[in-house]
């Protein structure tokens, strides 16, 4: 199957159950709540080394916010609830907390609550005072350039991540601007976030390793370095670069829908543009429970009639 040169490979990308919320950050302006979000949602490329995937999901305007100010919406991906908790503690703590001006709000209506305030507000050391406005609690904490209001709970619901694209292109510059496409459109889907830096990788992996102890190593057969090396080796002679985009979602539709938005923006540029092929990354469905089929997921085909 070919879209504009752009050859889609018959495979699927595998995805993940997950556990994700939202939450909602505002500021006295919208480059402080920009400030507390790039820090809370640091170190947060994947749950194997980082705790969780975490990402800016979008700008809020202040008629969109709990408090009518300037706001941003993250999204935070963990294996389990429990350490989804542990997360959101941690970073609203370290870095929202401490950032002049904000507040925090859970961005979810429904879901299983985990603490977002619960444990925070202890550092008012009993000056804290709390209100419930339309059964929710929220906290009060003093702090040197006034109050710190954050939410009691936050919802945790059942999300999907892993998601997947696989950009095989002629160099290093082609894919680049093919993965810049596809994550610009990508995050344009609500409800996403793609958490590696700049929404790309370069360091694909695979599942084990010829050393004890890694739970993963570089994934050779997409290597351009090793395509005369590995039996295993997926590229097609000219491949010289390949770029991975990842994608979470709140819901499997989200996920489908960001990358039928990514394999649009690269088909749209056509193979001249450089990138030759779209593949996806899998264990043969042993792994997640989720699959995308990305020929599923493309346009229609060239010489197509629909």
């Amino acid at each position: 199957m070919r879209v504009r040169g752009v050859a889609i490979d018959d495979t699927f990308a595998e995805a993940f159950a997950m556990k994700a919320t939202r939450l909602v950050v505002t500021a006295h302006d919208a480059v402080w709540a920009m400030h507390a979000a790039v820090a809370a949602t640091g170190f947060a490329t994947s749950v194997i080394g980082c705790g969780c995937e975490a990402g800016i999901e979008r700008a809020l305007s202040p008629h969109e916010t709990p408090d009518g100010r300037p706001g941003i919406a993250l999204l935070l991906f963990a294996v389990s609830g429990k350490e989804l908790a542990k997360q959101v503690e941690r970073r609203v703590g370290q870095c929202v907390l401490t950032c002049p001006t904000t507040a925090v709000y859970a961005g979810l209506g429904e879901g299983e609550p985990i603490p977002l305030g619960r444990g925070l507000r202890y550092f008012g050391d009993g000056w804290q005072a709390s209100k419930v406005i339309g059964g929710l609690r929220y906290w009060r904490l003093p702090v040197m350039d006034g109050e710190f209001v954050v939410q009691e709970t936050t919802p945790a619901i059942k999300a999907v991540g892993g998601g997947n694209l696989l950009l095989l292109a002629t160099g290093t510059a082609e894919a680049l601007a093919g993965a810049e496409a596809a994550a610009a459109a990508m995050r344009r889907v609500p409800g996403v976030i793609l958490p590696f830096p700049g929404g790309v990788v370069r360091s694909g992996s695979k599942i084990g390793s010829k050393y004890a102890g890694l739970m993963a190593s570089t994934n050779d057969a997409y290597c351009p370095a090793l395509a005369g090396l590995v039996a295993t080796s997926a590229l097609d002679p000219g491949i010289r670069c390949v770029l991975e985009i990842v994608v979470d979602g709140l819901t499997e539709a989200d996920v489908g829908a960001a990358m039928r938005a990514g394999i649009a923006a690269v088909t749209e540029r056509g193979a001249a543009a450089g990138v030759q092929r779209i593949s996806a990354g899998n264990y043969g469905g042993k792994l997640g429970k989720f699959q995308f089929a990305l020929r599923a997921l493309a346009p229609p085909e060239d010489g197509s009639s629909s």
